[in-house]
């Protein structure tokens, strides 16, 4: 595995070591002593952020092994769960099978819940949990990158500007993934594109689909995504926490072309991602892929297929695509009050108008579009479908 040293997650022998760094950082102490006494933070943090360490090294004295870390965490993702959501119910674990290695390619909305309810369907059914993959553009800080490679997660080096550079990156990612399933029998999870859907359309990157093949070039493109296992999962919220922050953004690119960053604009993507309210959650794992696909185009409007499909569509989303300017008339797409009880339809728009409300005028048709999009994509694939 040592060419793999700079991009994998951390094995079972380095655990104590990295916790015992983690539990020293400053600033990882600095953001535990915010949120746990924002009020006290600034004033009393040279008294707080000892406890909290001696108090971290104290509750995880006992973990030696990454499997025993994600169990001790079990515990504070069920109460996150429970704060943050009305519910997470999956479908499709069926058609995974223990001793099996799985590439999990889901859509993306959330940095770090889209994985971790993923991680969560699988834990429950009695599964070994995924190797994560994650930019390196969210690991600035190092106590970050600590965080994230003891959860399993592994290194996609997206930041490299030289063309040669990003080659050889995507070869070694290649590679990994491939010795991962192949060789060590781990699952992996990686998103179907870049970056999240800010939009609300799930689309797969082809270009995330050649990088499985590139260190495979000798055998048929096919042939080696059979091997993968590649599992399509629909991942759905019922509502965006960080809707508001996509619509802004979608505004200011449609209105000047481009948008930049602000300095922790993704550290607050990730922290509001994982506390705000979230309504229900839905998480679907299609079959594995076992058709031979000739290229990755065929390959892309399949994986398409099956997580547009796939996506759980709740009121919100009904509500929002009965207003959309865009909505598309030769889609059978029936109102809400059709398809939900009125007590449930009514809680949805009593939430959904408070969102509009909370939005400015001018970048509300980018907040509706977040939700309307998966209704078109869902009707446009029933519409293609042969059953349909």
């Amino acid at each position: 595995m040592d060419e793999f040293e700079a991009i994998r997650p951390y094995a079972d022998a380095e655990v104590p070591t990295v916790m015992a760094r983690l539990f020293a950082d400053r600033e990882f102490l600095d953001i535990l002593a915010h949120f746990r006494f924002p009020r006290l933070a600034d004033s009393m943090g040279w008294l707080i952020k000892p406890v909290i360490s001696r108090r971290l090294r104290k509750q995880f004295a006992s973990i030696h092994t990454v499997d025993a870390l994600q169990h001790k965490i079990e515990a504070y993702i069920d109460r996150t769960i429970e704060r943050a959501t009305d519910g997470v119910t999956f479908s499709g674990l069926e058609h995974l099978q223990q001793g099996r290695a799985y590439l999990f390619l889901a859509n993306h909305r959330d940095i770090v819940m889209d994985p971790a309810f993923v991680n969560y369907a699988v834990y429950h059914a009695g599964l070994p949990t995924p190797r994560i993959a994650i930019g390196d553009n969210l690991l600035q800080k190092p106590f970050v990158s600590d965080m994230m490679r003891l959860n399993k997660s592994f290194i996609v080096h997206r930041s490299l500007s030289g063309r040669r550079e990003k080659l050889a990156a995507y070869q070694l990612l290649s590679a990994y993934i491939n010795h991962s399933i192949r060789n060590d029998g781990a699952s992996i999870w990686i998103a179907q594109a870049e970056g999240r859907a800010k939009d609300g359309d799930d689309r797969t990157d082809s270009a995330i689909l050649k990088m499985f093949h590139m260190s495979r070039k000798d055998e048929p493109f096919g042939a080696v995504i059979q091997g993968l296992n590649l599992t399509p999962v629909s991942i759905s919220y019922e509502y965006d926490p960080c809707d508001q922050a996509k619509a802004r953004e979608l505004y200011i690119r449609a209105t000047t072309g481009t948008y930049k960053k602000a300095p922790g604009e993704d550290d607050n993507s990730i922290a509001l991602g994982i506390t705000g309210y979230k309504g229900r959650v839905h998480i679907n794992f299609a079959p594995p892929v076992t058709e031979f696909f000739e290229d990755t185009k065929q390959l892309a409007q399949e994986i398409d297929r099956q997580i547009l499909g796939g996506y759980r569509l709740f009121p919100v989303h009904y509500l929002a695509y009965a207003m959309w300017s865009e909505a598309d008339p030769a889609l059978q797409v029936p109102s809400a009050d059709k398809l939900f009880p009125a007590e449930e339809l009514a809680r949805a728009k009593q939430e959904w108008q408070r969102r509009l409300d909370a939005c400015p005028v001018e970048q509300q048709p980018y907040l509706v579009l977040q939700y309307a999009t998966p209704v078109r994509n869902q009707y446009q694939v029933k519409a293609q479908s042969p059953v349909a």
